[in-house]
């Protein structure tokens, strides 16, 4: 047997925050990623960061939450997206197997997107750039969306790329029960990777037992 790891030395930190490291990820499946013990943004928590980032006229990180709640893109390929893509409505990627992935724009996002380009005055390419006007890293992404989730006190422990993914998945299956498709759009190799985004949590557990049962 081998090891894909050693201790070579260290200690016990006290009140330190442990998080399992996405284990499809050390096997070349995932984006390198941390699992939070299966929290992710509450409709409620999402609708609230939006309005807030859009009242304040935080439109850059505004559209970063709506493209990965709406897309359901993974934050690697938030990235990718330019404004071609958006006028065209839809963005293709490839794996490395040659499988198509079309990652869908919604049509009302398309035209708020469109709105916002064309006031800064935008035509083409990358439309989620750093200040140095570089793409910006999905690092830089995921430290900034916990910043802004401290300004607005939301506990910054649900607040990653990952989780308006799943935000993205949850809504998604609440609308529309296909879940063929929504693997199909989240570029899941297997529709049991997307069986997760059925599971309910145990509020809704609690709902749905005190609702049904009545014997």
């Amino acid at each position: 047997m081998k090891y894909i790891c050693q201790l070579i030395d260290g200690e016990k930190i006290q009140n330190a925050s442990y998080h399992n490291l996405d284990a499809r990820y050390m096997r070349g499946k995932a984006e390198p990623q941390t699992l939070n013990s299966g929290k992710y943004v509450s409709q409620g928590t999402y609708e609230y960061f939006k309005n807030c980032l859009k009242r304040d006229d935080e439109l850059f990180w505004y559209f970063v939450i709506r493209f990965l709640a709406a897309t359901g893109a993974r934050v690697s390929e938030l990235i990718q997206i330019k404004v071609e893509h958006i006028k065209l409505g839809h963005l293709d990627l490839y794996s490395k197997g040659g499988k198509l992935r079309r990652i869908y724009i919604p049509k009302a996002l398309q035209n708020e997107a469109l709105s916002w380009l064309n006031d800064k005055h935008q035509e083409s390419g990358f439309i989620f750039l750093n200040k140095y006007g570089d793409r910006i890293t999905t690092r830089g992404i995921s430290g900034q969306l916990k910043k802004l989730a401290v300004r607005y006190g939301i506990d910054p422990v649900v607040i990653y790329p990952h989780s308006f993914r799943h935000r993205f998945a949850k809504s998604f299956l609440e609308r529309c029960n296909d879940i063929a498709f929504l693997a199909d759009l989240m570029g899941h190799e297997s529709i049991e990777t997307t069986r997760i985004y059925l599971r309910k949590t145990s509020t809704e557990q609690r709902a749905i037992v005190d609702e049904v049962i009545d014997w």
